[in-house]
């Protein structure tokens, strides 16, 4: 029987080289180049698979995501096909929009070559399990709720971020949001809640970190009038405000042991009681929290609770650290320019007219950023203030001395051969010493990698590769 997997693309180029790997005994794969032809096909041919283009344009002003919208309205299979959609730079409301829509991946055009055959290879993988099964699954989401970008990010490490945030939005698991500080961990969190079906109710946050332990409790769950010293009226606690909505706690591993059973109780059994009061009372709250801590290594050494930390973690988010996703500074660089220019009362035309050099986005671009996101908002902000002109120059870009990376030393031609001498006879020189400083430097963070790249200057990505070329 043969089966039918459908492309959609204006590049004719993409199209016969992508039908010449996709095609094998059996697959019949069918070219489209224009939108409407395509809804006409999924009319008539039961195709199981669909790639298509993010901005294939429709003749009613679609684009791609309306072209999935439309199969999934008249194709009588629509549930059990596959679509995989391809894109130059997808933005992060494009991703959560694709993967609510159903689509099982989204890869970008300068990765086909390289990923374009495993993804269609896992997905034939796939469709064949279900039938195995005799499952049927995929559903239509509905339309995003999100009309504009709040996050910005076109990295690989990001947009992988994205595609899990679609993913999780539409459940009520709880999610755990991990990330050094000012990597954006609220703005995450405020995606996963906006794309949810709670998204009309809003979300409360609370910083866990920022309230005193003896005034979280009844912050979270409010307290009866006369339950402790200056509780002169009954207040009603954040759980019971944002009944129905979303909780966001940010800094969970500052969370004091004793409101962490509580908390507990309150995702075992929705249920808990205000401080000084006997009475049960119930909520409908999904719980998003976010610590820059290792929550595992917490709750070893007896400050997180162990059950508490796996009720959280049902799913985890990790937020890459600036460092891990440089190709985003130049985007992020403009966006603050015009947010802080118009912030600090510069006429409109000045704000329009301001911009960053090419080579300021150089020196920011070469910069570790221990403070993130936060940390360069900060530092265009300065440069703001201190610029004379409506061009941000290098000279303009004033760093932390802990942003700058560090500077290697010189050493002398006789040094450099002492030292080559150790190198063992038959080894590379590079690779050997490459490994000895790797060696030396996990040694000292006891097995952190994260700890050891931040020593050696280089990102946790950068160590693990040079850890692969070297073993």
């Amino acid at each position: 029987m043969e089966r039918y997997l459908l492309l959609l693309d204006q590049d004719h180029d993409y199209l016969d080289w992508a039908s010449k790997k996709l095609s094998a005994d059996g697959i019949r794969v069918l070219k489209c180049d224009d939108a409407d032809k395509a809804l006409q096909v999924v009319q008539k041919v039961n195709v199981e698979i669909a790639i298509v283009d993010l901005n294939m344009p429709m003749s009613d002003g679609g684009g791609g995501l309306s072209v999935l919208k439309k199969i999934k309205s008249i194709a009588e299979n629509w549930s059990d096909m596959l679509f995989i959609i391809t894109a130059n730079v997808p933005t992060t409301t494009q991703l959560v929009d694709a993967t609510q829509l159903g689509a099982y991946d989204i890869i970008k055009k300068e990765s086909l070559t390289f990923d374009l055959m495993k993804i269609v290879e896992d997905a034939w993988q796939v469709i064949d399990a279900r039938a195995q099964v005799c499952s049927a699954v995929g559903s239509a989401k509905g339309e995003a709720l999100i009309k504009r970008d709040d996050v910005i990010g076109s990295s690989e490490e990001f947009q992988d971020l994205f595609k899990l945030v679609g993913k999780v939005a539409q459940t009520d698991a709880p999610v755990l949001i991990s990330g050094e500080s000012g990597t954006g961990k609220e703005l995450v969190a405020n995606s996963v809640h906006k794309y949810s079906k709670r998204s009309g109710e809003e979300m409360i946050a609370l910083n866990c970190g920022a309230i005193p332990d003896n005034l979280l409790e009844s912050e979270l769950f409010g307290h009866e009038k006369g339950s402790f010293t200056g509780a002169g009226a009954k207040r009603v606690g954040r759980f019971e405000q944002c009944n129905n909505s979303t909780l966001f706690l940010d800094e969970i591993g500052d969370m004091p042991l004793s409101v962490q059973v509580k908390l507990l109780r309150v995702l075992q059994e929705g249920t808990y009681s205000r401080v000084g009061g006997n009475e049960v009372l119930s909520t409908d709250v999904r719980i998003i929290a976010a610590t820059n801590k290792n929550l595992a290594k917490e709750v070893a050494n007896g400050s997180f609770r162990e059950d508490l930390y796996y009720r959280l973690n049902v799913v985890q988010l990790k937020v890459p650290p600036l460092r891990e996703r440089v190709g985003d500074i130049p985007q992020l660089a403009e966006f603050f320019l015009k947010k802080i220019a118009k912030r600090q009362g510069l006429a409109s035309s000045a704000s329009e007219n301001m911009r960053i050099s090419d080579e300021a986005i150089e020196k920011l671009c070469a910069q570790r950023w221990p403070g993130n996101i936060r940390e360069l908002e900060n530092t265009i902000a300065r440069a703001c203030a201190l610029a004379n002109s409506d061009v941000l120059l290098p000279d303009d870009i004033v760093l932390a001395e802990s942003t700058r990376r560090p500077v290697s030393g010189t050493i002398t031609a006789a040094e450099l051969q002492r030292i080559i001498s150790q190198v063992p006879e038959g080894e590379n020189a590079l690779n050997w010493f490459t490994q000895k400083l790797i060696e030396e430097s996990l040694a000292m963070t006891k097995g952190d990698i994260q700890a050891a790249a931040d020593n050696l200057g280089i990102t946790e990505s950068e160590l693990k590769a040079s850890l692969a070329t070297t073993r």
